[in-house]
């Protein structure tokens, strides 16, 4: 029978090969290709469905585990070359269409849906669509009864097939139409849940019935994040990045950090550059903004005495680089708890405020390990705090509190972690510091900065007043 099965399959696989070959498709018309199209998506359609059944007529335990998978996800990842959303979505199916084995008599009770099942196996649905028509009502089935939900299933499943009320033949008339796009078979359900449950949640369950946040893999060299926050989670978010981008209340009156010619040594109130007008220091958006200021308090997070350890350390990032490739800022590097590569940059990024731990091998063997410390210590922290006040970068008035202690001169080329070689620079600044032109450096312990040529034609380099002596002393102590 397995044998049949498969000569079958190979057989379609056979015929769309030769669809495919000698550009049989290019010469179609227009209206040849809509016929084509609506045949491949029958046949598309009946493909997961063998891909489904497949998968619920096996035990949802022992069948993954006789291939050599973990678990059903990972079978279905690698025998049909899916992704891991590709994988779920057609795991969710299987739940809504296996028929468990009843241990009594032996027999296969009906599916969850059998409707929509049946409708599937005709190819009148597919994947998306059984998740279209099913999503809503399984939010609410702990609230309707199993009668309900399987008059549900009988409604969509005749939506699926195109068949519709036919007002002008009466009462319980049905004609047959064109089959629902999955938005129309989505505001079906929702329809159906708005009469089966009427009143919805009670007050204060959605929220807390819904909430939770999701990391997804690395696409494009970045991670999604997605879910829901309840209210006062999401509100006391807000604050936290508003503080971050919008500080307000006791600090350096505005514009904050401000600069002085070095050449001069006094406060030139009439330099353009104090305050930058033109307002072109940062062009993030409003969203890439909210971003960093979210990095900016996981790593204050991360830091706290408060935070519970993980193996009795502190939260730590790893990541890992080859030392020739953070020496030379080349090459890839990557971070515990993400799937991909990152630039070296990145690694340079991190460690800078971090702690290096080279590990020496040989032939993938562990032969050596040496512990470099970066990280400036509370009492140097206070101290810079309390010199700077604000990110270096003039325009930008994260309080130093909540930035990272740059090396000036970097520890791997001998730069010490000494409070005359430390500047507080907010998270992006730190990040973006080798490509956006600003440049750092120490003058007897008072830092000084000079910007690119597209802010400042002369390229002086100018003392942040907020770092200058008569300025530190009055800063509060403590």
């Amino acid at each position: 029978m397995s044998s049949r099965t498969r000569a079958l399959l190979d057989q379609v696989v056979a015929d769309l090969d030769r669809v495919l070959s000698d550009d049989a498709l290019a010469g179609l018309s227009d209206a040849e290709r809509v016929e084509v199209l609506q045949a491949a998506g029958a046949a598309f359609r009946r493909v997961e469905a063998v891909v489904v059944e497949t998968i619920a007529t096996g035990d949802a335990v022992e069948f993954p585990h006789s291939t050599g998978c973990r678990t059903q996800s990972e079978l279905l990842q690698r025998t049909l070359l899916t992704d891991l959303r590709g994988a779920t979505r057609v795991g969710k199916v299987v739940d809504l269409v296996r028929r468990r084995v009843n241990l009594v008599s032996g027999d296969r009770m009906p599916a969850r849906w059998p409707a929509l099942r049946e409708a599937m196996l005709d190819g009148a649905i597919g994947v998306a669509g059984m998740l279209a028509a099913t999503e809503s009502i399984e939010k609410v089935s702990y609230r309707i009864s199993a009668a309900d939900r399987l008059d549900a299933d009988e409604c969509l499943a005749r939506a699926a097939r195109g068949v519709r009320p036919d007002p002008q033949a009466g009462p319980g008339a049905e004609v047959q139409g064109p089959a629902p796009t999955l938005d129309e078979l989505k505001l079906l359900a929702e329809t159906l849940v708005s009469l089966l449950d009427p009143d919805g949640d009670e007050p204060g369950d959605e929220p807390a019935r819904r909430r939770g946040i999701t990391l997804g893999r690395v696409r494009d060299g970045l991670r999604s994040i997605k879910g829901y926050l309840t209210p006062e989670v999401a509100a006391q978010l807000e604050l936290i990045l508003d503080a971050v981008n919008n500080p307000k209340g006791d600090g350096p009156p505005m514009p904050g950090v401000a600069f002085t010619p070095t050449d001069s040594g006094a406060a030139d109130d009439d330099d353009p550059y104090n305050s930058d007008p033109r307002a072109v220091i940062d062009d993030r958006t409003a969203s890439q903004k909210r971003h960093d200021a979210f990095a900016v308090a996981l790593a204050i997070a991360a830091r706290h005495r408060d935070m519970p350890t993980l193996g009795g350390a502190s939260p730590t990032l790893v990541v890992t680089v080859d030392a020739k490739d953070l020496e030379n800022g080349t090459g890839r590097a990557s971070v515990s708890g993400a799937w991909g590569q990152l630039p070296a940059s990145v690694a340079s990024h991190v460690g800078c405020s971090g702690t290096i731990q080279r590990v020496l091998l040989d032939e993938g063997r562990i032969i050596g390990i040496t512990t470099t410390d970066r990280v400036f210590s509370v009492h140097q922290r206070r101290a810079i705090i309390a010199r700077d006040r604000e990110c270096l970068i003039p325009g930008c008035h994260v309080s130093a509190s909540w930035c990272e202690i740059h090396h000036v001169t970097e520890h791997a080329r001998g730069g010490p972690t000494h409070t005359d070689n430390g500047v507080p620079l907010c998270w992006w600044h730190h990040r973006s510091l080798g490509t956006s032109g600003w440049e750092i450096r120490m003058s007897d312990g008072i830092p000084q900065v000079r910007g690119p040529a597209w802010w400042d034609p002369a390229q002086r380099w100018r003392t942040p007043r907020l770092s200058l002596p008569e300025a530190s002393a009055l800063a509060p102590a403590g």
